[in-house]
């Protein structure tokens, strides 16, 4: 059991929706970010996702993109994530925080390596949007074996056929990508997102959560009232790109992450 199976386990006997919040590791800095990361908590949020910056981000909308560009720039490194996490975890031992990004960083790092350092920093899961199932022996199946989850993206184009080899090897949760696209492009609709949700269910005891498409409070209490929780990114990270105090910013993320509690 990591602490993401704990995290559900206990919303599930809450009868609550999960919140689940992403944010940029090293955007706009290291110091900046770690206070981002430290306020997510406080303002409600059942499960971190933190992004690995990489130079190719090819799944991410113009709003992550740019917050990985500024946190390459700022010197950001995988080393320094799991420094964050270390730091992190000396105050908070419970809420999970899945590491989220591509897999390039991680070879570098060594596949051996980077598992026991994610595992000893305070790592409970990885989302690696570039390795399909056929490449799990690469990564998915050696993060199992060492206590972590490896938590798998379904979508709008993941057929019938296609599901069950999506599901094969996914633990913790299923993240369902809302539209086709980006991040950060278009809206998320409850009315083409439940069915959809339904259909994974069916087929996985996994809980399923949803992102792309999520902006408001309004919208994470729709979409999270048709799945077991809600993913918001790119709206976090714009509000970091303001500049904006980390009071202003938990404020915002609370908001959010009350909407879907509220499901």
């Amino acid at each position: 059991m990591t602490r993401i199976d704990d995290t559900f386990a206990r919303l599930r006997s809450e009868g609550k929706k999960a919140f689940v919040a992403y944010m940029m590791a090293g955007d706009p800095d290291e110091a900046t970010s770690a206070e981002v990361l430290a306020c997510l908590p406080r303002a409600g949020v059942d499960v971190i996702e933190l992004g690995m910056p990489f130079t190719d981000p090819m799944a991410d909308g113009p709003t992550i993109q740019l917050a990985g560009q500024r946190a390459l720039e700022s010197g950001m490194t995988l080393n320094k994530v799991l420094d964050m996490v270390r730091a992190f975890r000396k105050t908070n031992n419970e809420t999970p925080i899945v590491m989220m990004g591509y897999y390039n960083p991680i070879y570098s790092h060594g596949v051996d390596a980077f598992l026991a350092d994610a595992k000893e920093a305070g790592i409970d899961g990885l989302i690696v949007v570039d390795l399909p199932p056929e490449e799990d022996s690469e990564l998915c199946i050696p993060a199992q074996a060492a206590g972590l989850n490896f938590i798998r993206l379904a979508t709008p184009t993941t057929d019938d056929k296609r599901l069950p080899k999506v599901l094969q090897n996914t633990s913790g949760f299923v993240y369902y990508v809302s539209i086709t696209g980006i991040t950060g492009a278009a809206a998320a609709q409850a009315v083409d997102v439940g069915p959809e949700v339904a259909r994974i269910k069916a087929k996985t005891d996994l809980p399923v959560i949803v992102g792309f498409g999520i902006r408001t409070p309004e919208t994470a209490e729709q979409i999270a009232s048709v799945a077991d929780g809600c993913v918001v990114g790119s709206a976090i990270v714009g509000e970091v790109a303001k500049g904006k105090p980390i009071a202003e910013i938990e404020a915002f993320v609370r908001g959010l992450a009350e909407g879907a509690h509220r499901a």
